[in-house]
């Protein structure tokens, strides 16, 4: 290649890994992804094995650093995000995970949060302590897990043996020869042992779900040194300047470096996340208060409100692999546009739970109005207006915490794309949506906490200014319409809890 240095985001995501080279007009120059197994025991139970996570992300980068014959010298830094809560627990004097990774999505431990957390008193404890409601959602009940039902486990924890991280830091662990056991603050913050007021792992949270100290990770800022790259066939020396959770690094992707911007995410699951600055805004409308990642000229920690919907794009897939109705995920586009409505069609997606606002575990999913006439066309319309829908109940109740309604949603993530969806988002929501030029923010947001550490970029202002023209979607529909269609999907929801 020419002289000009890049950035690589290393994009971990529940599916797939990603490696994406980025230029100085953060411009995605090129990509490799590659998928791995999606494991499911028993119902509920989801899992990945940490070596597939760890050689289909590896396998990625040298592809991408061989394809376009890179070297360290032309490589500026390394930025990771990844998907969050996922837990792993490995030997570090050999390098084993003692089980299959518990993934963000596993609802094996609620019976756990079920009988630590089952009173008011302690469940007011975590959400002070941490700005998260105890659910098996996150990392502390997987780890607690692990540790009781792998055998030998907890006394090797307890005697210093086994190490624990979310795939940011096994990926950092690996990556630097196992020099660096660290994760950054928007990672420590899912795991619900992180007290994100004083800024450390919470020894009354440790206790409760009985986790040694030993296990956890160095916190870091998401933006500053995370050692240097040390394994076999790839450049040695790269720094690993940025880690952030996949949705923290969507959100500064998104330059919403300030206060009441706000962000959501179309993945396998919907992220929303609302800028809230130094205020840890306690939700008192089943939101998460969570730590944001910063640029490294910020000192003070930073926080948002966040609403978590579990399944968004999954389902999606669903309707590919399970149903066989559609062959590719932009089917749905022509599908939904090729019927006036969904015919009184609503899906609830609650595959594994029912997330925010609502948080009901125990939910299962339903498709509710079916008739004689229902067609493809009406579920695969259903399907998306679901999306919508969900994203309409985190906006309410992220004004109602916020005592303001949210103006402007910027939107990224791969259903993002679908223009059907992003008007029925706008018409369901009152109001304007912006989608980037380049939606894949998350992995630009890696690649930015990265740049701005090492002086790539000067600064937020010059990644404002790199910035594209964005799309911009207004409400067209009716408000008494919404609201109507909006009653019915509550009536649905209603159902299923």
């Amino acid at each position: 290649m020419s002289g000009e240095k890049y950035i690589i985001a290393l994009d971990q995501g529940t599916t797939s890994s990603r490696s994406v080279l980025i230029d100085r007009e953060g411009h995605m120059v090129d990509f490799v992804q590659r998928p791995f197994q999606q494991i499911f025991p028993h119902p509920g139970w989801v899992e990945h094995n940490p070596q597939d996570i760890l050689f289909s992300q590896l396998g990625s980068l040298t592809e991408l650093i061989t394809k376009h014959g890179l070297t360290g010298k032309d490589i500026d830094s390394i930025g990771i995000d990844n998907q969050r809560e996922t837990t792993i627990v490995w030997d570090p004097t050999t390098g084993s995970p003692v089980s299959n990774a518990i993934v963000w999505q596993c609802r094996r431990t609620a019976p756990i949060i079920d009988e630590l957390c089952g009173t008011p008193e302690v469940r007011k404890m975590v959400q002070d302590k941490t700005g998260l409601l105890p659910d098996a959602y996150f990392s502390a009940s997987k780890i607690r897990w692990i540790l009781d039902n792998v055998p030998g486990a907890r006394k090797r924890a307890e005697a210093g043996e086994l190490l624990f991280g979310t795939v940011d830091t096994w990926l950092v662990w690996v990556l630097t020869g196992g020099l660096v056991h660290a994760t950054d603050v928007t990672n420590a913050s899912r795991t619900m042992l992180y007290n994100i007021h004083e800024g450390c792992w919470d020894k009354d949270l440790l206790d409760l779900f009985g986790i040694p100290e030993s296990m956890m990770p160095e916190v870091r800022r998401s933006s500053g040194p995370f050692g240097e790259t040390s394994y076999p066939g790839i450049p040695a020396g790269i720094p690993i300047m940025g880690v952030a959770g996949d949705q923290q690094a969507a959100l500064f992707g998104q330059c919403c470096f300030e206060p009441g911007q706000a962000k959501n995410t179309y993945g396998t699951g919907c992220f929303m996340l609302l800028h809230t600055g130094r205020e840890a805004r306690r939700s008192e409308h089943s939101l998460v208060t969570t730590i944001v990642a910063s640029p490294p000229d910020v000192e003070e920690t930073e926080y948002a409100l966040e609403g978590s919907v579990f399944v968004a794009g999954a389902l999606i897939q669903w309707l590919r692999d399970e149903l066989g109705i559609i062959q590719h995920a932009s089917d749905t586009e022509w599908m939904a546009q090729s019927v006036e409505d969904t015919g009184g069609v609503y899906i609830v997606p609650a595959f594994t739970g029912l997330g925010a606002p609502w948080w009901k575990p125990d939910a299962r999913g339903a498709i509710v109005g079916l008739t004689r006439g229902t067609t493809r066309n009406h579920i695969a319309r259903a399907a998306l207006e679901a999306l919508a829908y969900q994203i309409r109940d985190l906006s309410d109740a992220m004004a109602a915490d916020a005592g303001k309604p949210i103006k402007v949603l910027n939107v990224d993530g791969g259903a993002s794309a679908n223009d059907f969806l992003m008007q029925f988002q706008a018409d369901i929501l009152g109001c304007e949506l912006r989608r980037p030029q380049n939606t894949e923010t998350t992995s630009l947001g890696a690649a930015y906490l990265a740049g701005l550490a090492t002086g790539f970029w000067s600064g937020t202002d010059e990644l404002r200014a790199l910035r594209e023209t964005d799309d911009r979607f207004f409400r067209r529909m009716d408000p008494e319409r919404a609201d109507e269609l909006l009653a019915g999907w509550h009536d649905a929801v209603r159902r299923v809890m």
